[in-house]
């Protein structure tokens, strides 16, 4: 892997700042806010369970990336590398299966084989793009810069098809299903999604990873809002075979 610590190089029209603090202020909420969504899930609507966890892991990403800060300060360009390499499963392999494969969950059963084609697609996307990683470390490029962290690198799917194709691809398999749903909650986190991946590619592109994993992890918050006010709802509107006894 390949590691470069500059603090005085800034991307042109940067104004936003991410570090190491900033990360793990974000886990250190995260995490516990997804503990309860899911408690709150599991008492209320176990249907949600899956879908409520989706805060929980995106605490422990920015967990990961607040290692990467620290690591990176302390010039120990291994433990980068490793921190670099969990950051990136969440950012390419987990979310495009974990998001489809737990709104599955939520809709009918004649839309189940929907969400359920979209998180194999999904894995699939995701393998190419995190597992050569793990054969070939160099392929991935970290740029720790005083405001942010640039991942970058070799991706498998650049000898198939260009990136362009790749990002469409991932984007709808993480967006579309929440967009689709039959729940209206499920289609408001959907157009979370979306809002946090256009503020991404308006205003920092150079670092999108970074940047919409972050503004993703925020957008989650929304989760705990969502089986909050679920759980408020009249027991006769939650589905009863969903309900604990």
């Amino acid at each position: 892997m390949d590691c470069t610590i500059d603090e005085n190089e800034r991307p042109k029209g940067s104004d936003m700042c991410f570090s190491a603090e900033a990360s793990f202020t974000a886990a250190a909420s995260l995490i516990p806010a997804g503990g309860l969504s899911v408690y709150l899930a599991y008492r209320t609507d176990r249907r949600f369970v899956p879908l409520c966890t989706l805060p929980l892991l995106f605490g422990v990403q920015q967990l990961f990336e607040g290692f990467v800060w620290t690591s990176g300060a302390a010039g120990d360009l291994q433990a980068v590398q490793g921190f670099s390499a969990a950051y990136m499963f969440f950012s390419w392999l987990a979310w495009p299966v974990w998001i489809p494969f737990s709104i599955y969950f939520v809709e009918p059963v004649k839309r189940k084989p929907f969400y359920l084609v979209a998180s194999i697609i999904g894995g699939i996307l995701g393998a190419g793009l995190f597992l050569p990683y793990l054969v070939h470390p160099d392929w991935l490029t970290v740029k720790l810069l005083d405001n942010i962290i640039i991942y970058g690198g070799v991706e498998l799917f650049d000898f198939i098809a260009g990136r362009n194709l790749t990002y469409a691809a991932y984007l709808a398999l993480i967006i579309l299903p929440a967009l689709l749903a039959t729940r209206r909650e499920v289609r408001v986190f959907g157009v979370l999604i979306a809002i946090a991946t256009m503020t991404t590619y308006a205003f920092f592109s150079y670092a999108y990873i970074s940047v919409f994993c972050f503004l993703g992890a925020l957008m989650s918050f929304y989760l705990v809002f969502m089986i909050y006010r679920i759980r408020s709802l009249p027991q006769d509107t939650i589905h009863p075979d969903s309900i604990p006894t």
